[in-house]
């Protein structure tokens, strides 16, 4: 039996808080069971060299977790230096956003999406990129456009196998017993972005791998239909 009696296929409980922070220009609070992240957008007039004279802007993003957002303290990595998991996370977000997005409809910007974590109990990463579309949303609008630079959203969830089975948005209990662990990035139309997955345990079958994009799809589209309701978008 899952934590609070939740069925395999199911997702955490969801609430997205939109525009949680006054200075950004776009922000959300997004909490997905015990996990809580604070996602901001900054319109920055400036873009990378690589694009000087290419038209357009530029998406990335960057992430960190609070140090009691875990039980056991984390080293602040302004101490220590950035890790490579969490630059990992990090081109994960901006590729995910960047997927989203009609880059050469913007201006000569560079939005910055920070993902910082306030309590993690698992799938931080695939929040970060949830809770950050919607503030990426947000700070287009504050722009003129004659139509949205984003083509879609897009949300991110994790799947697993745990005791030979398939479970949907794993808490980190879960995870961190997990035969085999996945990401997945899907775009509202239930299209692919990204699939990230791994066998820590056991290898699996072709079977239960579509079992896993079937379950992660499902979870994806409901994450989508919670950024709606958030955004007051349509369904």
């Amino acid at each position: 039996m899952r934590k609070g009696g939740r069925k395999n296929d199911a997702i955490r409980p969801v609430l997205i808080q939109r525009g949680y922070l006054r200075n950004a220009e776009g922000s959300a609070l997004i909490e997905i069971g015990d996990t809580r992240l604070i996602c901001a957008a900054t319109i920055e007039d400036s873009i990378p060299k690589f694009l000087y004279g290419k038209g357009g802007g530029w998406i990335t993003a960057e992430y960190g977790m609070l140090p009691r957002s875990a039980e056991v303290r984390i080293v602040r990595e302004a101490a220590r230096g950035r890790a490579g998991r969490t630059y990992e996370i990090q081109r994960l977000i901006g590729r995910s956003l960047r997927a989203a997005t009609q880059l050469e409809l913007l201006p000569e910007i560079t939005v910055i999406v920070d993902c910082d974590v306030i309590e993690a109990d698992g799938g931080t990463r695939t929040a970060s990129i949830t809770g950050g579309c919607v503030a990426l949303y947000d700070a287009f609008s504050k722009l003129s456009f004659s139509e949205h630079p984003m083509n879609f959203l897009v949300s991110a969830v994790s799947v697993g196998i745990v005791d030979g089975q398939v479970l949907l948005d794993l808490d980190y209990k879960e995870d961190s017993s997990a035969q085999v662990d996945m990401n997945l990035v899907m775009s509202e139309s239930g299209a692919f972005i990204e699939i990230q997955g791994t066998a820590e345990k056991l290898p699996f079958t072709s079977e239960e791998l579509q079992q896993m994009l079937d379950a992660g799809k499902k979870g994806c589209l409901e994450l989508i239909r919670a950024q709606k309701q958030a955004l007051g978008l349509k369904e």
